[in-house]
């Protein structure tokens, strides 16, 4: 269980669980611990098994992790990002003079938030849209059908950037650039960017070549890589989506967290 929840992690999360409900009337079955099933579910979101495969060593039934999990979805996992975010900010570990936007397709099982994916011969799929910082690390997230064209991602994405901790100073939820395919090469994205003081850097259709974009587009890309750490979001098997975000989610907090983690950085 430590290898799943380390003590670290452990501590934020307490900090964003809510307070298990109590009986008024006493009895009832005892609850399992948030640890256990903490631990239960990261299992399943990195080892991409079925909630009927979860070990008995974890302690609690499948169920009572799926409950859980169906508990904490709706705000928690996008909770424990935003926090782990803030102990990143506060360092001085995240570097706002650079952002990436970039989106990767999911073939989906079912659900919602599906639809026919067009540069996968039409089957169903979704799509994780995602702005990460310059070194590489997710700071907003979303889910979308696969046949979203990605522009209509960004300006959601931007808006849903938190107000993160810096190590002097406000908080801070805008980047200085932000960089992009030619997927998002509008006018109107341009001029919006621009409006909130972001300076665009956004590839343009038959003027500028991707290589030259890469070098600065690379991290993101290195990130879409980090999210096949974790196995669930591989397919998109939840039927709503806002289970399929809580997964996109974890697999957020925890690239974010093990560089929190990480020796030697201060």
């Amino acid at each position: 269980m430590e290898r799943l929840v380390p003590d670290g992690l452990w501590e934020l999360f307490q900090r964003v669980v809510p307070v298990a409900p109590t009986r008024p009337q006493g009895g009832g079955r005892r609850r399992y611990g948030d640890r256990e099933v903490l631990a239960a579910i990261l299992f399943v979101a990195t080892s991409g098994c079925t909630w009927r495969q979860i070990p008995e060593t974890f302690g609690p039934s499948w169920s009572t992790v799926y409950r859980r999990f169906t508990e904490w979805s709706h705000r928690v996992w996008g909770k424990l990002h935003r926090l782990v975010l803030d102990e990143l900010g506060s360092r001085g570990d995240l570097d706002w003079s650079r952002c990436a936007i970039d989106s990767v397709n999911m073939r989906a099982m079912k659900g919602d938030l599906t639809g026919p994916n067009p540069v996968d011969r039409g089957k169903n799929g979704s799509k994780i849209h995602l702005i990460t910082e310059r070194t590489g690390l997710p700071i907003s997230m979303g889910i979308s059908a696969a046949n979203t064209h990605d522009s209509l991602g960004l300006e959601p994405l931007v808006r849903g950037i938190p107000p993160i901790r810096s190590r002097r100073g406000p908080r801070r939820r805008r980047p200085a650039k932000l960089h992009a395919d030619k997927g998002y090469d509008y006018d109107h994205l341009r001029r919006w960017l621009r409006t909130r003081s972001i300076t665009p850097r956004i590839a343009r259709r038959g003027v500028e070549s991707s290589a030259r974009l890469g070098r600065h587009r690379w991290t993101v890309e290195r990130t879409v890589s980090w999210l096949g750490g974790s196995r669930r979001i591989h397919r998109h098997y939840e039927r709503k989506a806002e289970h399929f975000l809580a997964f996109a989610g974890i697999a957020a907090a925890l690239i974010c967290y093990r560089r929190l983690a990480k020796p030697g950085r201060s």
